[in-house]
C-alpha cells in the first residue's frame, strides 16, 4: 500500500517537556523505531507537526537585537522543516540502513484571503500561564489563547489547497525512496497576480495537509498518530467510549475541541471523503506505538466510507 503518515507532536515533543534537542532527538528515535516496519512492506510517506520547533525559533528571532524585525513565519517554517527532517531521516536510516531517504522542503498553497488570517487559532510555542503569555504578547506583538490550562501563542492557520512538490515526492515514492515532507503542513504560500508564489505569516495544520497530501498521491491509508489510542466519545465524561470502526458522516457529527482532535478528524474524513470516490481507501487515527495494527482496523478509531 501507499501509506501517508501524519506524526503528532507528541513524537517530537512531549507536552511540558523542555524542547531540548536531545529530548526530541530521542523520542524521534522511539518513534522511527515504531514506523521502520511499516516501511518494510509499503510506500510511506512520513508528515509531522512544527509548533514547539516554530515557536522556539520565532522568540530566538524577536530577541535577536541584529535583527531590525523578526523573521517571517514562512521561513521559520522552512527552518524547522529541514531540522525536523534532517532528525527523522538520521533515525530510520539508522532503522533502515540499506533503505534510500529523501526529505523534501515543501510549499503547501494556500489562498490569500482565507478567513483564518482574520482569526488566528493555530498554536506555536511553549505553554505559559496567563500572566507570563500576556506579557510575551504584549512585548512582541502576538496574539495569544488558552489552551487546556495553559496559554499560548496563535496565529493564522489557512486551509491547505494544495502541496507544491507533489510530483516530485510521486517520482520518489515510485523509486522506493522513503520520504520525508510537507513538515508543519508546508511552507504557506500565496500565488500573486502575475503568478509567483509568495510566502505568507501563517502555519498549516499538518493533519489537513497530510490528507490533501494523500489524496493527489492517491494513497491507500492516511495514519494520523497520536498519543491517545483512538477517537473518543463522550470524552472527559464517565460515558467515554472509544470509536473503533466508523463513518466521515458519524465522526463529523460529533462535538470535538477544535484545538486538538477536531483537525484529525477533519483530515481523516476529508481523505475518505475525497479519495472514496477513486478507489477503496481508509484513514485511521491512534497511537504511534500501533502504527501496524491502524492499518486494518486492529486498533484506533478506523474510518472508511462503509464503516
Amino acid at each position: 500500500m501507499r501509506i501517508v503518515v501524519a506524526l503528532g507532536g507528541n513524537a517530537l515533543l512531549r507536552r511540558g517537556q523542555v524542547p531540548d534537542a536531545d529530548a526530541q532527538v530521542e523520542n524521534i528515535r522511539r518513534a522511527m523505531k515504531e514506523l521502520a516496519p511499516l516501511t518494510d512492506d509499503h510506500e510511506v510517506v512520513i508528515t509531522h507537526g512544527n509548533g514547539p520547533q516554530v515557536g522556539v525559533l520565532a522568540i530566538e528571532s524577536a530577541n535577536d537585537a541584529r535583527l531590525t524585525q523578526p523573521y517571517p513565519f514562512d521561513a521559520l517554517g522552512a527552518m524547522t522543516q529541514g531540522l525536523i527532517g534532517y532528525w527523522i531521516l538520521q533515525a530510520i536510516g539508522n532503522e533502515r540502513p540499506y533503505r534510500q531517504l529523501a526529505a523534501v522542503l515543501n510549499q503547501t498553497l494556500v489562498d490569500a484571503d482565507d478567513p483564518a488570517f482574520e482569526d488566528p487559532t493555530k498554536f506555536v510555542g511553549e505553554v505559559y500561564d496567563e500572566e507570563t503569555a500576556r506579557v510575551l504578547a504584549e512585548r512582541n506583538g502576538w496574539q495569544v489563547r488558552r489552551d487546556g490550562e495553559h496559554w499560548r501563542r496563535v496565529v493564522p492557520s489557512p486551509r491547505p489547497r494544495e502541496i507544491i512538490e507533489t510530483q516530485l515526492i510521486d517520482h520518489l515514492l515510485d523509486e522506493s525512496i522513503i520520504v520525508v515532507c510537507a513538515g508543519g503542513g508546508g511552507v504557506p504560500v500565496v500565488r500573486t497576480a502575475t503568478g509567483d508564489l509568495r510566502g505568507v505569516e501563517a502555519v498549516i495544520d499538518k493533519d489537513l495537509s497530510a490528507a490533501v497530501l494523500a489524496h493527489r498521491l492517491k494513497a491507500d491509508r492516511l495514519l494520523v498518530l497520536t498519543d491517545v489510542p483512538a477517537v473518543m466519545e463522550g470524552f472527559g465524561t464517565a460515558e467515554a467510549r472509544e470509536i473503533r470502526r466508523t463513518t466521515p458522516e458519524r465522526l463529523r457529527a460529533l462535538d470535538l475541541p477544535a484545538g486538538s482532535m477536531g483537525p484529525k478528524v477533519e483530515a481523516v474524513c476529508r481523505f475518505v471523503e475525497v479519495g472514496g470516490q477513486q478507489h477503496r481507501v481508509a484513514a485511521a487515527i491512534g497511537n504511534l506505538e500501533e502504527a501496524r495494527e491502524l492499518l486494518d482496523g486492529r486498533a484506533g478509531t478506523f474510518v472508511t466510507a462503509e464503516g
